[in-house]
């Protein structure tokens, strides 16, 4: 390998090592915008387009600098690596401080694309330097470029999710990534560019990526306590557990008695009064005689501890996507759940709910007597595919001639359309429903769904051997089936996967 062929390797690695670095600072972009603002499709699409228009606007920008293309390199890196690296830092602190803001993370986009796309022009001079390039030769290079970018962007789209966030987290695994651009950049200047800068360009440059390095060395060392205060001032209670796994952040608050579930800031539920939720949810969908249920999401554990209460239930099968939720149900949830997640009745099946109706695995013979849905608000995408006409049509497959179906349906009165698409959506595939609606003082007025196949709606009922309830009773049950003239039932068009409306309803905000 020639002396020209070897510095043309090592530059293209070092492309691919800075579309790596791209890719992962646009990535914890939407994983911020996914934490700090629920994400959705428009700040999805916002922060993706962004970052694509910004790349083409630095590769303008950086046109009238191509003459001095590897000084302005390593300047690019620099900045590239300084801000990509404390990018999340930033926008964690930010939110804690004055509150979401989409148009921070879509300036952070902005900022970071631009860089990106001022790298393609800059390596593409380097490459063709001391090259006079026929049209075949320039396409040549461009071609190998285009590769090396685009590999690196693999790497990088496959370390994000599986290595640097359930490994580092956010904010040191955006630093990591700021390192590994500021090295990228010091490798370049020492073995390739130290021929066309000079010296003192060659130690100014290296001063000041030793600078930048020592910098996020500092974030990486202090992650972990920016964290544990940003993320204090978001919570009114003591944190006592944290994760952050694939799906979502998890967060636990305790104060006194109360224990508290957060997921991406969303309250799932308080230990104060989630009896009257769960109560609520578990114990109209079982008739006297259950013996199998299968619960959907409620990974807390806290249906399995009402089903467990049920004296002839004998099959429990728990579907939870995120077994970071699971592990906390076993943990710091335990007192909570009663330990309900390793009773040897319940089956706990790590899986999406979706896929797992689709080749169910532990379905009993005749199908599950109750199916109890209790999953978070459908308020993205992701979500809202489980509350589909075609994700109530696959229940039908494990559930039994005669069973019931509960959905947590979200709340008739602030989010009136939401909950009333639950049940036209229901409805829709085939169900006959009953919509509920009881008072939790944490949520306020909360909703449910009870629904069976056919066209006879049931009647919510409590089972005979139901054991003693701190707040659901027959009268209660049969008030819940009442809806005010203010809130009104109404027969919307379903949610489908090709046309989730319930996302929208959900966007729309709160009444």
């Amino acid at each position: 390998m020639t002396g020209t062929t070897r510095w043309r390797a090592l530059l293209l690695a070092a492309v691919a090592a800075c579309a790596a670095c791209g890719l992962i600072y646009e990535l914890a972009l939407l994983t911020l915008s996914a934490s700090l603002h629920g994400g959705g499709i428009v700040a999805t699409s916002l922060i993706v387009a962004g970052y694509v228009a910004a790349l083409g606007a630095g590769a303008l920008l950086v046109k009238p600098l191509l003459g001095h293309a590897a000084i302005t390199f390593i300047a690019v890196e620099t900045l590239l690596g300084v801000i990509g690296g404390v990018s999340a830092a930033a926008m964690y602190v930010a939110f804690s401080f004055i509150g979401g803001s989409l148009w921070v993370l879509v300036a952070g986009t902005a900022v970071i694309g631009a860089l990106v796309g001022a790298e393609v022009p800059l390596l593409m001079t380097l490459l063709q330097r001391g090259r006079t390039a026929g049209a075949a030769d320039a396409g040549r290079v461009l071609a190998n470029l285009n590769a090396a970018d685009y590999l690196g962007a693999l790497i990088g789209g496959l370390a994000w999710p599986f290595l640097v966030l359930p490994q580092l987290g956010m904010i040191r695994g955006a630093a990591v990534t700021g390192m590994i651009n500021l090295a990228a950049a010091a490798i370049v200047a020492v073995f390739l560019l130290r021929t066309i800068i000079s010296r003192r360009q060659l130690v100014s440059a290296l001063a000041v990526l030793t600078a930048a390095a020592l910098t996020l060395t500092a974030l990486i060392v202090a992650a972990d306590g920016i964290q544990a205060t940003t993320r204090q001032r978001l919570y009114a209670d003591p944190i006592i557990a944290h994760r952050q796994s694939a799906y979502q952040e998890i967060v636990v608050t305790r104060r006194g008695t109360d224990t508290r579930l957060y997921l991406d800031g969303g309250l799932q539920f308080s230990t104060r009064d989630e009896y009257r939720y769960t109560e609520s949810l578990v114990y109209p969908a079982l008739r006297d005689g259950a013996r199998s249920v299968l619960i959907l999401g409620g990974g807390d554990g806290l249906a399995a501890r009402e089903l467990l209460r049920m004296p002839g239930l004998q099959t429990i099968v728990q579907v939870e996507l995120d077994p970071a939720v699971i592990e906390l149900a076993r943990g710091p949830l335990r007192e909570a759940n009663r330990g309900a997640l390793d009773d040897p009745r319940v089956d706990v099946v790590v899986d999406d709910a979706m896929t797992w109706l689709r080749t169910p695995d532990a379905r009993p013979a005749g199908g599950f007597d109750a199916v109890i849905i209790d999953l978070p608000d459908p308020d993205n995408p992701v979500l809202g595919r489980l509350y589909s006409r075609e994700f109530y049509a696959l229940v039908t497959r494990v559930l039994s001639a005669d069973g019931l179906v509960v959905v947590q349906a979200g709340s008739p009165y602030s989010t009136p359309n939401a909950f009333w698409r639950t049940v036209s959506t229901l409805d829709s595939a085939g169900f006959a429903v009953t919509p509920y609606h009881v008072h939790v003082p944490t949520f306020g007025d909360w909703g449910f769904a009870l629904a069976r196949r056919g066209s006879s709606p049931p009647t919510p009922t409590i089972a005979e051997d139901a054991p003693p309830l701190r707040f659901l009773t027959q009268q209660v049950l049969d008030a819940a089936t009442v809806f005010p003239p203010d809130n009104a039932p109404q027969h919307l068009a379903p949610s489908t996967l090709d046309n989730p409306r319930i996302v929208e309803d959900m966007r729309a905000g709160y009444r």
